[in-house]
């Protein structure tokens, strides 16, 4: 590069509670990434200021995220350092009209959603069709790390191994995958789709937000709700209706960690609510012929009420509580009803794929999304391969945990992120097959990436392990991915969440793959198939 300074972003938390949390973890990874890049030759200069007066020196708000570009030089080469979850919007205007190199870093570690905060960009970015080249690393000292920094320093890009990419083939599926993605496709077109989005863009995710035209071309729609209009409805169910929801999820031996103090404790009474929301939730589906819908929770409605993951993960379980209608009949009896976490539009279209397919193929139609927050070398030696912890905020169906229900445990909402506390849905991913996808935007077009796997067992000392390096109150799952490495996965993945299901063996998984991967060609998505091929 032709200046000898680089330019160093942080992208925060709207919650000044996480940003000050984190902040340290933060400092740490620039001062590391300060160090290599000064032995390299290049100074670097921090874009904003350390505030002493919140305790951290991220950029907080979009507003502080323009103002921090808009007197800088436009060629300048830029770094967007995350050790946390950042919210995009934050940095993305002003890298949308910046015209020098962009880099993205992030810190190989679990302990805050840095790896998380930094893909959620990275889809944004691409989505927004801004270039860019990214990389991550545990210690910033590592051949892999140093090697592909010289490459963006000399030429202000970096290449990656994306040799487990390739275009999927639908003219070599089965017969059977075929027939299938033909009679789905006529379905969707004829019957149409409605996803009920409860305000969008949760977090400054510009990337989980599908434009209307690519989705109406798919016979899909959108249900523009409000969280507000959740928050009433909840307050409109009754108590007693609360309580059978809560009856059956103690009968059914799921197990919660109650204590006194409602700031720091999970208490009877928050679950009580998040089963009052669970009606409300399903009611409002009912009542708007939701096919799918996603709660943005994170920002306004966890003000008034707690955390909506317990609710989530009932939704997305053919096995949950009756929830009465407006009459006191059973709404959907027996069936799931797909949320999308975190109003992930994204999710929200494979989650409907999923459980179409795999329904019509007598497989597992419990589906959720997960972070791909981090993973390690089995430390128990008990598997040779990288293990990926996936990770979401306590929304995973109870069919997908060892054990069911009885394996399924629920602790307090960290305060941090959430005052009003509310239950996690927490559980130990259960060994199997695997189907794993991501449908992304490209501009105004959507792809897919999809691929199979495993969910191994590892001992409990292992799990406590990875848990803990985490956020241990969040459910847990130990993922391969066949034919997709660690690296390979962080240069092609364009989204910081990842959709799983399970299948009922490896041909299954197989055989489910390629027959959404069927039908998500035949609606106009452009689909790739990753690592072990077709």
């Amino acid at each position: 590069m032709s200046t000898p300074e680089i330019l160093l972003f942080a992208s925060g938390d709207l919650r000044e509670s996480a940003n000050q949390t984190c902040w340290a973890a933060q400092a740490e990874m620039e001062a590391a990434l300060t160090k290599v890049l000064e032995e390299n030759g290049y100074a670097v200069k921090r874009a904003h200021p350390f505030k002493a007066d919140k305790g951290h020196g991220f950029l907080a708000s979009q507003r502080e995220g323009m103002d921090a570009f808009k007197d800088i030089d436009p060629n300048a080469p830029i770094i967007v350092a995350e050790a946390v979850w950042q919210y995009s919007h934050h940095v993305l205007p002003g890298l949308i009209h910046h015209k020098g190199p962009i880099l993205t870093v992030a810190n190989w570690s679990g302990t805050w959603p840095g790896l998380v905060g930094m893909l959620n960009l990275n889809g944004s970015l691409t989505k927004a069709e801004v270039p860019y080249s990214t990389l991550w690393s545990e210690n910033f000292d590592d051949d892999f790390f140093k090697n592909k920094l010289a490459d963006w320093l000399k030429t202000g890009q970096i290449s990656h191994d994306l040799s487990h990419v390739k275009p999927f083939q639908p003219q070599n599926a089965s017969s059977q995958s075929q027939q299938i993605a033909d009679e789905l496709s006529k379905k969707i077109l004829q019957d149409k789709i409605i996803f009920g989005v409860f305000d969008e863009g949760c977090m400054g995710m510009y990337n989980a937000i599908i434009p209307d035209a690519p989705l109406a071309k798919m016979g899909m729609f959108k249900e523009r709700l409000s969280q507000s209009t959740l928050y009433y409805e909840t307050q409109c169910v009754d108590e007693a209706e609360a309580a059978s929801v809560f009856s059956w999820l103690k009968e059914k031996g799921m197990k919660f960690h109650f204590g006194s103090n409602p700031e720091t404790d999970l208490t009877e009474a928050q679950v009580l609510e998040q089963c009052r929301m669970y009606i409300a939730a399903c009611r409002l589906a009912d009542d708007f012929g939701c096919d799918a819908i996603g709660i943005q929770y994170q920002q306004g409605l966890k003000d008034l009420l707690p955390a909506s993951d317990l609710v989530e993960g009932m939704l997305n379980n053919d096995d949950r509580p009756d929830a009465p209608d407006r009459n006191g009949a059973p709404i959907r009896p027996g069936k799931a009803i797909v949320h999308f976490n975190e109003v992930d539009e994204c999710a929200g279209v494979d989650g409907i794929l999923t459980n179409l397919v795999h329904r019509t193929l007598g497989q597992p139609v419990e589906t959720t999304l997960h972070d791909i927050r981090w993973g390690d070398r089995d430390h128990s030696n008990t598997h040779d391969d990288f293990i990926w912890v996936f990770e979401i905020s306590g929304a995973t169906p109870p069919a997908h945990h060892i054990d069911g229900w009885q394996g399924t445990e629920s602790y307090r909402q960290p305060p941090m992120y959430f005052r009003l506390g509310g239950g996690t849905m927490k559980g130990v991913a259960k060994p199997g097959e695997i189907v794993w996808s991501r449908i992304y935007v490209v501009g105004e077009d959507l792809h897919m990436d999809i691929g199979v796997g495993s969910v191994v067992s590892l001992p409990a000392a292992e799990t406590k392990r990875r848990s803990e390096a985490t956020t241990p109150e969040w459910p847990i799952m130990h993922a391969v991915l066949d034919g997709v490495g660690r690296d390979q996965l962080m240069a092609s993945h364009k989204a910081n969440h990842i959709q799983v299901a399970y299948a009922n063996s490896k041909s299954d998984a197989i055989e489910a793959a390629t027959a959404k991967a069927c039908l998500a060609t035949k609606l106009g998505i452009t689909v790739n198939w990753c690592g072990t091929q077709q």
